[in-house]
């Protein structure tokens, strides 16, 4: 698990709001923001990556922030968020619809759509919320059932629903717990969409174990099918069939896992001290030249091009 705390404080005001648009970008998704606080605009956040899920606590002034085709187009990771509103009010509008969230509400949308999404301080507390980032297919429900309870606004003071908050609390708080816990997030995020949903909770949750697994492994370049199988004590053809009703494969998972954290790498100004060729082994490509082929595949471009590309988006 790793944490990341960034704050502004050791930035001129006039260069704050800048950076943390970038911060943002790096951190959750790129998006156009404004602030009638720009000039002396004041931000934190605690960014928890957990490999399948990243956590970001964020307490800011208020803003507006919009995620247009041309930022989707720049890059698409095609996540789902979940917002949790610790205080203050927030809201999102996507898709014609259009939520206003209150203390306690959590609301789900997707990164891969436009959205306008804005944040309000109350009379006694300024913008605080948690996100919670992860893959479209990390929630094993019907991309149809996600849909309908996008933007829409889900209690989050009882039950299981109360349970994720405090878990989200405690993960993004002043003492982080320990425990990686992507597994019981992503379950928790399940049941708490299917309830809200008024569908059944899907019987192959055990596939989001073996996705958190394939997370923990990607750097093992003998990580395969075959392999995760034997782990879970279960045969290939049972691996398979949970990955099915996904409309998956589990060798295509591992690549695409593998291609989007290499690809969150090429895009993170921390890596730049690291190779292409030193990012692409970093999680499981040991052939430089099949992971050139591999990511131009899914991208259109090289790592190397991409990884241009990213930094002259950041510094126009």
């Amino acid at each position: 698990m790793e944490t990341t705390l960034i704050r502004l404080d050791h930035l001129p005001a006039g260069e704050r709001f800048d950076f943390w648009w970038e911060a943002v970008a790096q951190s959750v998704v790129s998006v156009d923001a404004a602030s009638a606080h720009a000039a002396d605009f004041w931000a934190e956040m605690t960014a928890v990556d957990l490999g399948l899920v990243q956590i970001s606590r964020v307490r800011s002034a208020e803003f507006e922030a919009r995620r247009t085709t041309r930022r989707i187009r720049q890059s698409d990771p095609e996540f789902y968020q979940l917002n949790y509103t610790v205080s203050g009010r927030s809201g999102l509008e996507q898709q014609g619809r259009q939520c206003s969230l209150s203390t306690g509400d959590f609301m789900l949308y997707d990164t891969s759509r436009p959205f306008h999404a804005w944040s309000a301080a109350t009379p006694s507390q300024p913008p605080h919320g948690i996100v919670v980032q992860f893959p479209h297919r990390a929630i094993p429900l019907p991309t149809a059932t996600v849909e309908r309870l996008l933007c829409r606004p889900i209690p989050g003071r009882t039950g299981v629903n109360a349970q994720l908050a405090g878990l989200l609390m405690r993960l993004a708080g002043p003492r982080p717990v320990a425990a990686p816990l992507t597994t019981t997030i992503l379950e928790l995020i399940t049941v708490l969409l299917a309830d809200h949903a008024g569908v059944a909770k899907p019987g192959d949750i055990p596939l989001i174990r073996i996705q958190a697994f394939v997370e923990d492994h990607l750097p093992d370049s003998d990580l395969s099918p075959a392999s995760i199988a034997q782990a879970h004590h279960m045969s290939l053809r049972n691996l398979q069939r949970l990955f099915e009703r996904q409309g998956l494969t589990a060798a295509t998972w591992i690549r695409d896992r593998r291609l989007a954290r290499a690809r969150r790498d090429l895009s993170d100004p921390r890596c730049d001290d690291l190779a292409v060729r030193s990012i692409g082994a970093r999680w499981g490509f040991q052939n430089d030249a099949h992971f050139n082929r591999t990511f131009r595949a899914a991208f259109g471009v090289s790592p190397g091009a991409y990884r241009t590309g990213v930094r002259s988006t950041l510094t126009r």
